[in-house]
């Protein structure tokens, strides 16, 4: 036992005895990874301390990134990783007679996100220790996150998701820090002794913020970071004066109300007291921050006016767009500063990142409920938007029309404000995440932004962190890329490239394919355990994970199974062995998504109790999916589905860590897409479908469902199988979806349709030819060393935050 493990084991002993009150031989494998996770901690408080007091010593300018999620997934694992303390932990834990990937099992998933915005939220403050950046993530310390997921008679049920926030060994608590964050009240309209307008906001109710830091450990370095979470409780716990009248529930409404600011992940916005909970977690996310950064600054620096060279503050999407407004409240009303300077600091501070290019996803919140909740916000914004109208009317004269989709109000009689032209107005830097992305933002989402602005507007193209999504999720291909490439390549992606020269190497190739196999053979075990179904590793395993969406078009893959089984069934024809697997949520209140995934569970009862399809097909929706679960299922793919209607998706970055996990992706040319098809090259990647250019033009011209109609009997036919009796006897369940798809097909699934199948067979054709499809997989690991979150933090340092790395 070596000297490190035999300290290891000392210290989770200590833990055990002195912390939790358990003794050895009665401890549970809960308690040894609550022990095993304070160990951990204990050493990343100690760095965390060391790496805060060198940062100031060293003057670094200081990033406050932003976000309402941080899909982090476990973290023991991943703690030990990066602190280079995985093996000797898992001897120390073997030592004391507890079996370690058992301990590691015990450990949930951290529910504070949903899907693609929280893990690369997650991704880059990886990165941003990694690289020793001086950054802080700042989010919200969800009691539950959004659900967890189970199927009953194949539809979606939806059960609270408690993941144990409120004992996690991860967080520190300070109590000692609280934050207190006016809310409601009104505005008194009154003038300052020099007669100046001052408005008073008064009779304000009080949110208090609780921060609680959870420590990000940059890999093999020095650096360590926190995510500071906020919790709310009351002002006061209860009113006295009303419990003792008798009322005991109205008592302590109040702090039930302010409980809940931080009680769930994305309470639903369907009704107005749904609206008002999450516009209030998203001001209490800004104010929350705002005071940190104050408190931080003010601990180094006294002059104000000097906040944007020592503070950058990312906003990661339109969520935490309220930091414009808090930022400017706080310069004007508590530092006295005049509007322009306090502008200008603000401008300077802020950047602003979008993550979609569909306009009805883009907030905005109904004047009436800010006036209630943020008076003096709601002035603020007025005063912004009149100084901003007021500039482009006096330099743009004759574009009228400026006015109008500039404004950061919406509407007449209910005016709304829009939250990404607050973002946009109050921030010095917009960054897309993906190069088509980014041109379509300029060109189609804000085009008038980018006339008056163009030089506010460039490009991030997002990537996903190699420690997590290779060193950790595929540990076989790891050990061989060590074995390869030595062991710089989790902080050095671009090494991958030195893949490329083995590719005719037939050894290596078979390598990659028996790692693949070892992968899919778990995967398989999991599936044959908790679902009863048995795969075979030697099919081709196509996977489409990620959020339930029709613009992701898992309906679209759905089709295609359909085909496959109508013409197998009614043809004769034979495939080689082929497994579609599917996981991912729809929200509560999607109708058309739950109804995909009913469909999709319904197709998959269908196709594996036929023993006509046996050996050929297999399909499985596997339920509750999150972080822990993909890091099975990305290794253990063969085909990556990536397969949105072009022109619809940001980035993605399952694209991305499915790639560089060995998977061939079938895609359309949408997001990142193209940049990853440009890197693994054409013969690479199976491209399909329309372009953004013609999805727009047959919206244009309604030819999207021309192919139903008029064009081909046979996806006729594969439509008309949702509602035939084919997959259940209720011809109406799936009716919906097929009059979206003949009716109003705005996501385009039958115009592609032909060209998805065709490519379909072409990869199909392809699997079966092993050591070529290999090859083609090893290329795809070799060039995705540009797909790394290091070289996409590395790219805001340089170009947003103005820091060297």
């Amino acid at each position: 036992m070596s000297v490190i493990s035999r300290d290891l084991r000392a210290l989770v002993e200590e833990q055990l005895k002195y912390t939790l009150c358990v003794s050895l031989n009665k401890a549970t494998n809960g308690d040894v990874f609550n022990a095993v996770a304070l160990a951990v901690r204990y050493f990343q408080q100690d760095q965390f301390l060391g790496s805060q007091a060198r940062q100031r010593a060293e003057k670094k300018k200081r990033v406050y990134y932003l976000s309402m999620e941080f899909l982090l997934g476990q973290s023991l694992r991943n703690n030990l990783m990066n602190m280079n303390l995985l093996n000797d932990m898992r001897q120390a834990v073997n030592e004391l007679g507890f079996d370690f990937d058992n301990i590691l099992d015990e450990e949930p998933d951290a529910a504070l996100g949903n899907g693609g915005l929280g893990r690369l939220a997650a991704c880059f403050i990886d990165s941003m220790a990694t690289l020793d950046i001086a950054a802080s993530g700042h989010g919200i310390k969800y009691e539950y996150g959004l659900f967890r997921q189970s199927f009953q008679n194949e539809q979606q049920i939806e059960h609270p998701d408690d993941w144990h926030s409120m004992h996690s060994p991860w967080l520190v608590e300070h109590h000692t820090q609280p934050m207190l964050i006016p809310i409601g009240g009104y505005i008194e309209h009154a003038d300052d002794v020099n007669g100046n307008y001052n408005p008073m906001w008064l009779g304000w109710n009080t949110i208090v913020g609780i921060p609680n830091d959870y420590f990000v450990s940059g890999y093999r370095g020095s650096t360590t970071n926190k995510l500071r979470l906020y919790s709310a409780v009351a002002s006061n716990s209860f009113n006295i004066h009303i419990f003792n009248r008798g009322d005991y529930i109205k008592a302590v409404s109040e702090k039930i109300a302010s409980e809940n600011i931080s009680k769930i992940l994305y309470p639903s916005d369907e009704i107005l007291t749904g609206k008002e909970l999450r516009l209030t977690q998203e001001y209490f996310l800004v104010a929350c921050t705002l005071r940190d950064i104050f408190r931080e600054y003010a601990e180094t620096e006294a002059d104000i006016s000097l906040l944007p060279q020592h503070v950058a503050i990312q906003l990661n999407d339109t969520h935490p767009a309220l930091a414009v407004v808090e930022l400017m409240r706080m310069l004007v009303d508590e530092y006295s500063l005049p509007w322009p300077q306090a502008w200008e600091i603000t401008q300077k501070t802020c950047a602003y990142t979008n993550h979609t290019l569909m306009p009805e996803a883009l907030e905005t919140w109904p004047v009436a409920l800010f006036e209630k909740l943020l008076p003096r916000h709601l002035q603020i914004i007025f005063e912004i938007n009149h100084r901003f109208l007021d500039d482009v009317a006096t330099r743009w004269p004759d574009r009228p029309h400026l006015l109008t989709s500039l404004s950061l109000f919406a509407g007449d009689k209910d005016k709304h404000i829009r939250m990404a032209n607050l973002a946009i107005v109050g921030s010095h830097c917009v960054n897309g995440v993906a190069m088509l992305h980014s041109e379509l933002i300029k060109t189609h989402l804000v085009p008038d932004f980018y006339f008056i602005t163009p030089e506010k507007f460039i490009n991030q193209t997002n990537g996903v962190t190699p420690r997590r999504w290779l060193q950790q999720a595929n540990p076989n291909l790891a050990a061989f890329l060590n074995q390869q490439l030595g062991a710089r390549w989790p902080t050095d992606l671009h090494l991958l490239r030195q893949l490329e020269k083995k590719a005719d190497d037939a050894g290596v190739v078979d390598q990659i394919r028996a790692i693949k196999f070892k992968n899919k053979s778990a995967l398989s075990q999991i599936v044959s355990q908790h679902y009863g179904v048995t795969l075979d590793p030697m099919a081709m395993f196509d996977c489409q994970v990620k959020r339930i969406h029709e613009y992701k078009r898992q309906l679209l893959n759905i089709l295609h199974v359909i085909a496959l089984y109508l013409d197998i069934k009614e043809n004769g024809k034979t495939i080689a062995p082929k497994v579609h697997l599917f996981a991912g949520k729809a929200a509560p209140g999607y109708r058309m998504a739950k109804l995909i995934i009913q469909l999709i569970n319904t197709v998959a009862k269908k196709i594996n109790s036929d023993p006509r399809i046996a050996g050929q097909l297999k399909v499985v929706f596997l339920e509750d999916y999150k972080v822990s679960l993909a890091e099975s299922i990305i290794p253990a793919t063969d085909l990556s589905e990536q397969i949105s209607t072009a022109g619809t998706e940001a980035s993605g970055t399952s694209n991305m860590k499915f790639a560089l996990n060995g998977a061939l992706t079938i895609g359309t040319y949408d997001g990142a897409n193209i940049e990853i098809r440009e890197a693994v090259g054409k013969d690479n990647f199976y491209l399909f479908g329309a372009t953004a250019e013609e999805i727009t033009k047959s919206r244009r011209e309604g030819n999207n469902n021309l192919l139903y109609h008029h064009g081909n009997p046979q996806i006729a036919h594969i439509v008309d199988a949702l509602i035939s009796g084919v997959f259940t006897p209720d011809h109406d369940l799936f009716a919906p979806l097929h009059h979206m798809l003949t009716a109003a097909d705005n996501y385009c699934h039958l115009l592609d349709f032909e060209s998805y199948c065709q490519t379909q067979q072409q990869a199909m054709a392809d699997f079966e030819h092993p050591r070529q499809w290999h090859r083609k997989a090893l290329l795809n690991i070799s060039r995705m060393g540009e797909f790394s979150s290091d070289r996409t933090i590395q790219g805001y340092a340089k170009d947003i935050w103005g820091i060297n790395c």
